[in-house]
Parts: structure tokens; C-alpha cells; sequence
């Protein structure tokens, strides 16, 4: 039963409104055994895509939370993935005749038709190399949120030179908003806010080591950033898109 068939009840007096409060309140998700309640209706209710998070998680229980999406959105997103993830969710969109993408070096899944694209245009940029598979993964998921995405890779403030052809790029293409993606002592995000005029949300990435490694010092510095940034969690890719 989905929310037309519940008015309709409602409307040629069938059920009450207390009943079908009851029966809307059960469309929001479904029970999964006692590991998961399925949020089916995520991306309806705020506009941002429900994902799966395949750490630790077994991959039957990823592979059963993906078939319930699937089910009732006709599409899923999964994060975090491993090989094996591919391999058993491979097999589940043969059996139920869903097209699957596998972006490895993102470590992300999707499966299901691709969506329409309904305007945004947002930048992806990369501080090195070893911040790519997170910056991907923000692609990836601006992507799926209907946004059409340019990526600059790789123009860390050690050569701050190599940034600007991208910058200008993602300026001249009118971007609505751009991820900043840096590891190590995180500045590159300060510096591209303050040279564009949208909104820049910074990811710290846990690729630094030493004093302040592991993404610390990149997430102080950019909580502590002279010009206007909005900042997510370590390593939040999935965050930054829905930052926008």
C-alpha cells in the first residue's frame, strides 16, 4: 500500500484519520529483522539520498538493506564498500534487473537507473592525490543529488600556482558551490573561499601524519578559517554535497 492508496481509503471513508496516521507512519520505513529499520522515504522527506554505510556491517546485511531499497525506491546508493560487497550486490542487480556502478577507488556502489540531472553545478576540488577517493566520493554523491560536478585534482597550497586554471574554470562555469577536499594542514579550503564568491565547504581528509595527523590538524584549521567556510566532519563526503 503506498500514500495514494491510504487518501483514497481515507476519502470513501474506509479508515479513520487515526488509522491512516498509523499506516503513513509505517510507510517511513521498513523492519528489518531486529538490525535495521529502513528509512525507504530519506530523500523524499529532506532531499538527500538515504546510503548504505557497508563498514561493519556483514555483507548479507548490506545486501539485504540495499534489496529493501531497491524494493521501494528503485535505487540505492552503498558506501565504504569492499570487493566482496561488490561481488554479492552484483549478483542482487542481476536478479532484480538493475544496472550497477562500482567507483572503487570511492569505495561506493550504485545501483539503479541513472538520475535526471535538475540543475546545480558544483566543484570538487582536491588539495593531492591521496585526497582523491574522497573527493570522488563526493562527486559521486553531488551526482546522484541531481548536480552537475567539475573536479580539480591535485593543487595543494605546495604549489598554489596549479590551482587557479581550475579555479577559473569552476568560475566561468558559474559553479554554485565548491567542495574543498585536503588532508595535512587542511589551508586549501580557506584560500578558495577566499577567492570565489559561493558558498566553499571543507572536508578534512585523515591522509596527514605527524603533529596534528590523521585529518586533526586539517579539521582545526579549517574550523579556524579567516574566510567563510563551512566545514564537515573528517573525512564527511557524503556531508558536503548535502552541505550545498
Amino acid at each position: 500500500m503506498d500514500l495514494f492508496d491510504i487518501l483514497k481509503k481515507v476519502k470513501n471513508n474506509e479508515i479513520g484519520i487515526e488509522e491512516a496516521e498509523r499506516q503513513l507512519q509505517l510507510l517511513s520505513f521498513k523492519q528489518l529483522s531486529n538490525i535495521a529499520r529502513v528509512d525507504i522515504h530519506r530523500a523524499r522527506r529532506v532531499g538527500i539520498p538515504e546510503a548504505i554505510i557497508a563498514d561493519c556491517k556483514t555483507c548479507d546485511e548490506v545486501v539485504s538493506i540495499a534489496q529493501i531499497h531497491l524494493e521501494n525506491e528503485k535505487r540505492v546508493i552503498i558506501t565504504r564498500v569492499s570487493d566482496e560487497n561488490y561481488t554479492a550486490l552484483k549478483a542482487l542487480a542481476e536478479k532484480m534487473n538493475f544496472p550497477i556502478r562500482y567507483a572503487k577507488h570511492a569505495r561506493i556502489i550504485i545501483i539503479g537507473e541513472p538520475v535526471k540531472k535538475t540543475g546545480g553545478k558544483v566543484g570538487v576540488v582536491s588539495a593531492g592525490t591521496a585526497d582523491i577517493p574522497v573527493a570522488e566520493e563526493a562527486r559521486i554523491i553531488a551526482e546522484e543529488m541531481g548536480c552537475y560536478v567539475t573536479t580539480v585534482y591535485d593543487v595543494g597550497v605546495a604549489g598554489i600556482h596549479r590551482l587557479f586554471p581550475g579555479l577559473t574554470k569552476l568560475v566561468n562555469e558559474k559553479a554554485d558551490a565548491v567542495v574543498v577536499v585536503a588532508g595535512r594542514e587542511g589551508t586549501l579550503p580557506s584560500v578558495v573561499s577566499g577567492l570565489v564568491d559561493v558558498p566553499v565547504i571543507g572536508v578534512p581528509v585523515s591522509t596527514g601524519y605527524g603533529a596534528g595527523g590523521k585529518g586533526k590538524a586539517a579539521l582545526l584549521s579549517m574550523l579556524q578559517s579567516c574566510s567563510v567556510l563551512a566545514v564537515v566532519a573528517r573525512g564527511g563526503r557524503r556531508g558536503a554535497p548535502a552541505t550545498e
